[in-house]
C-alpha cells in the first residue's frame, strides 16, 4: 500500500489535533462520477496533471447519466465519490427524493449557470428590457421581462415551460430566486404532489443538462436554467438567448460539491484526506495567475471523455467572458470561479441558503427552528476534514496560509448581493425566510394544493 510521510490528522473524521504520521491510504483504486458540464474540471485537472497520482490515488473518472444516477451509484458504492448538486447532500439528509447519508468537504466551484430562453420568448421579452448606447440589453435583466410571453402563452392556451437540472439542484433554486424576485410564481411542492407546480405561473421540470437545447429547440421547453456549456450551446445552434447568469441573481453562490457516503469516509478517512488534496491543487491550478490556465483547461474538458463540447463553447465562459447573444460578448471573470473567494471551502452558510429554499417552496413540508438548520448544515457540510487536508499542503508547500479561511466559524458575513438586494443571514434562517416576497412563511404548510398556517407551529 502506498504510504507517504506527511502531516496529518489520521485516525477518524473526529480527530482535531494534529500528529505526525504516515499517511496510509486504505483505498488506492477509485471510481468517481461527474455529469459533463464544465465545473467538473476541478476532476479533470486533479486527473489531467498527476495531483491524484501524487497522493498514491489511481482514479477512474465516469461520466454519469443524470444526478439521480450519480447519487444512487455513490449510495450503492458502485461509485466511491461523484461530483455533485450543491444541494444533494442536503436533500439527500432529509430525505427530499432518496434519503441517504451523504457528506462533502469540498466546494467545487461558486457560480457557473445561466438562464436561457427560446429565441420566440426571447422576442416576446425584448420590448421589456432596457438597452444601452449602443442598443445591447441591460444586465441584469429582471424576471418581470418574461411577463408579456407568459401571459401571451396563457392567451393561447399554452402552459410555460422552464427546465432545470434537479429538483435540489442549485437551477432550481436560483431559478425560482429569480421569478419570485420578479413577481412570478414558480410554483410549490408538498408531500402529496413533488411536481413543484402547485401555483405556478412558470412550469418548472427536470432535464439532463447535455439535451436542454435539443429539448428548447424541439418546442418541449420554453427556457432552462443549466451550467456550461449548455447556455452557449444555445447560441451556437441558433436556438436561443442566455438572459441571465447566476452570478447576477446570488454573486459567489457555490455550485456544485463532492459528495460521499459517510460510511465510506468514515471508513477511509486518509484516502479522503489524499482525495481533497488532489482537489485543492486542482482548483488552485484553474484559478492561478488570473486565469492563465483557463484555456488549456478548456481544450481539456473539450475531450470526449470529458464534456464533449467544442472548445470555442467551452472557452467562451470558462475564459472570463460570456456570450449574451451571438456578437454579444462581455468580461464575464468570477462567471467561473474554482479557489478565489475560498471557493473551495464547505462554508455552513451556503448549505442554510440551500435548506431555506427547500423549505420555501415546500420540499421541506413543516417549519423548522433556526437550530435545526444549523445543526443539518454541519451534519453535511464537514469542513474539519478540509482544514487537515489544507494544512497538509501548506506543510509540503504546494499552498500558502492565506489560500484558506483559517478564522471563519463558517459562516459568511451577511449579504445582499442578491437580485432583489434582500439581506441573508446564514445566521438567522427563519428571519430570511420571513423577508421573501413569495414562499412559505413561519408555520405555513401546503395542504391540498392551499397554504395554511398551523396554529403553534415551530
Amino acid at each position: 500500500m502506498f504510504r507517504a510521510c506527511l502531516l496529518t490528522t489520521v485516525a477518524a473524521l473526529g480527530t482535531t489535533h494534529a500528529v505526525a504520521a504516515e499517511l496510509e491510504l486504505e483505498k488506492e483504486q477509485l471510481k468517481l462520477g461527474f455529469i459533463k458540464l464544465t465545473d467538473m474540471a476541478p476532476l479533470a485537472i486533479a486527473y489531467e496533471k498527476g495531483f491524484f497520482e501524487d497522493e498514491g490515488l489511481y482514479v477512474t473518472l465516469e461520466p454519469q447519466a443524470n444526478w439521480k444516477v450519480i447519487l444512487d451509484r455513490v449510495i450503492t458504492g458502485e461509485l466511491d465519490g461523484a461530483h455533485m448538486l450543491a444541494g444533494q447532500p442536503l436533500g439527500a439528509a432529509v430525505g427530499i427524493g432518496t434519503k441517504a447519508d451523504i457528506v462533502t468537504s469540498f466546494s467545487m466551484d461558486l457560480n457557473g449557470n445561466a438562464t436561457t430562453v427560446s429565441n420566440e420568448v426571447w422576442s416576446l421579452m425584448k420590448a421589456r428590457v432596457p438597452v444601452d448606447a449602443q442598443g445591447k440589453p441591460v444586465h441584469p435583466i429582471k424576471a418581470d421581462a418574461l411577463k408579456p410571453a407568459i401571459d401571451a402563452f396563457k392567451a393561447a392556451g399554452k402552459p410555460f415551460r422552464m427546465a432545470m437540472v434537479f429538483p435540489v439542484s442549485t437551477h432550481n433554486y436560483e431559478l425560482r430566486y429569480w421569478l419570485a424576485a420578479g413577481g412570478l410564481h414558480p410554483g410549490f411542492y408538498s408531500s402529496t404532489d413533488v411536481s413543484g407546480q402547485i401555483k405556478a405561473d412558470v412550469f418548472l421540470s427536470v432535464t439532463p443538462p447535455p439535451q436542454m437545447p435539443a429539448a428548447m429547440e424541439a418546442g418541449t421547453v420554453n427556457g432552462y436554467c443549466v451550467g456550461e456549456p449548455w447556455n452557449q450551446q444555445a447560441i451556437f445552434k441558433g436556438v436561443g438567448v442566455p438572459i441571465i447568469t447566476d452570478l447576477e441573481i446570488w454573486k459567489n453562490n457555490p455550485e456544485k460539491v463532492f459528495g460521499v457516503t459517510r460510511a465510506w469516509a468514515e471508513k477511509h478517512p486518509n484516502t479522503y484526506l489524499a482525495l481533497l488534496k488532489a482537489l485543492i491543487r486542482a482548483g488552485k491550478w484553474l484559478d492561478a495567475n488570473n486565469g492563465a490556465n483557463r484555456k488549456e483547461a478548456a481544450q481539456i474538458l473539450s475531450r470526449s471523455e470529458y464534456v464533449g463540447a467544442d472548445y470555442r463553447v467551452i472557452a467562451n465562459s470558462m475564459t472570463g467572458t460570456f456570450e449574451y447573444g451571438r456578437g454579444d460578448k462581455r468580461s464575464v471573470p468570477d462567471f467561473n470561479v474554482f479557489f478565489r473567494y475560498y471557493a473551495t471551502y464547505p462554508y455552513y452558510s451556503d448549505a442554510v441558503w440551500f435548506l431555506t429554499q427547500m423549505r420555501r417552496w415546500g420540499q421541506i413540508p413543516q417549519s423548522q427552528t433556526d437550530q435545526w438548520y444549523h445543526d443539518t448544515a454541519k451534519r453535511v457540510y464537514l469542513t474539519e476534514p478540509y482544514l487537515r487536508a489544507a494544512r497538509m499542503l501548506i506543510e509540503e508547500k504546494r499552498a500558502t496560509q492565506s489560500d484558506f479561511p483559517w478564522n471563519t466559524d463558517g459562516y459568511r458575513p451577511p449579504t445582499k448581493e442578491f437580485i432583489d438586494g434582500v439581506e441573508y443571514d446564514g445566521r438567522k434562517p427563519n428571519e430570511y425566510l420571513q423577508k421573501l416576497t413569495i414562499g412559505l412563511k413561519q408555520g405555513q404548510v401546503i395542504e391540498s394544493g392551499t397554504v395554511t398556517t398551523k396554529q403553534g407551529a415551530t
